[in-house]
């Protein structure tokens, strides 16, 4: 088969295109046509050695794919070949990725892919998942609640305004003046610019999701109502002062959390938020960038570089 690999740790013009041989699906396996795998900034991480995680060279990269049943390893039930399917924890502790054009991909991993939804889907499944856990999981966002997306703009901060609007919160999105109207348009009831929100008129807030990696710890303990819950999800070097009085007088959370050590549970409860939200056509990328999987090392590059800002690649195996 064809795919996109790494024999060592580096630059994105390290990644190789070529043949490599066809994975059998193990016990409890599935094996997947891939028809289109993306590029998520923790694939950059893992490429470049930033995070560390088992890997076994060569290293095909890549952790989300949609794509089609091939063949079921034993010990398989609820899935038959041809089904159209999707996955967003490869490529991570061992696991290969899914920027080939098969993935054996354990069946706890694997979800339906709802029908009516396209290849688009795999631009959306990792923000995706990553804001529903966020927000629902660790954030216990509930109808009724005001939830704050700091990037509400960005892949995993639109899909958080998406996924808290759709349970019925309050939702306020601090972006720029020019992603307003795109904020509104997924859920937002107001938007707030970065360089206003230190001065902002706040309610109280529930849930104060950071998803710019900004993480101003002081500004959201501030706003917090009574039992509120701050959520930090990037921004890996950043740091910030804590007045820790102030957070038990308010019952308050600060969590932390990276997909990557994501239960199969926890990913599993995610997929069904994201199933729904795709099949009612809510939840989907704002851009796209097409290219073909030939060129995941440019996609690598141009996300690296800053040059895929509101936008997500769909590198497309055929």
């Amino acid at each position: 088969m064809l795919g996109a690999f790494i024999e060592g740790l580096g630059a994105p013009e390290d990644i190789h295109y070529g043949e490599i041989p066809d994975p059998e699906p193990e016990y409890g396996q599935v094996r997947v046509a891939v028809a289109a795998t993306t590029v998520n900034p923790v694939d950059v991480l893992i490429r470049s050695g930033a995070l560390r995680t088992e890997l076994t060279f060569p290293f095909v990269v890549g952790r989300d794919a949609v794509g089609t049943v091939d063949a079921v390893g034993d010990g398989v039930s609820g899935f038959t070949v041809g089904e159209r399917v999707w996955t967003n924890s490869m490529g991570h502790d061992g696991r290969p990725g899914t920027a080939a054009e098969l993935v054996v991909v354990p069946v706890e991993r694997l979800y339906h892919l709802p029908d009516g939804v396209g290849n688009e889907a795999v631009t959306v499944l990792h923000p995706g998942a990553t804001a529903a856990m966020g927000l629902l999981v660790h954030g216990q966002a509930r109808a009724g609640e005001t939830v704050l997306v700091v990037g509400g703009a960005g892949n995993v901060g639109s899909a958080a305004v998406t996924i808290a609007a759709s349970t019925g919160a309050h939702v306020i999105a601090v972006a720029s003046a020019d992603d307003a109207t795109y904020c509104e348009s997924i859920g937002a009831e107001r938007v707030i610019g970065p360089d206003e929100l230190a001065d902002a008129d706040l309610p109280p807030i529930d849930v104060w999701l950071d998803a710019a990696g900004v993480n101003d710890i002081p500004r959201a303990l501030g706003a917090l109502a009574q039992g509120g819950r701050i959520l930090i999800l990037a921004g890996l070097d950043t740091h910030s002062t804590l007045a820790t009085g102030e957070l038990y007088a308010k019952d308050a959370s600060i969590i932390g959390f990276t997909m990557s050590h994501a239960t199969t549970a926890q990913l599993s409860a995610a997929s069904l938020t994201v199933n729904t939200l795709m099949a009612d056509g809510v939840l989907a990328s704002r851009r796209i960038e097409r290219m073909p999987l030939s060129e995941t090392a440019q996609a690598h590059r141009m996300l690296q570089d800053g040059r895929l800002v509101g936008a997500r690649v769909l590198l497309a195996v055929h």
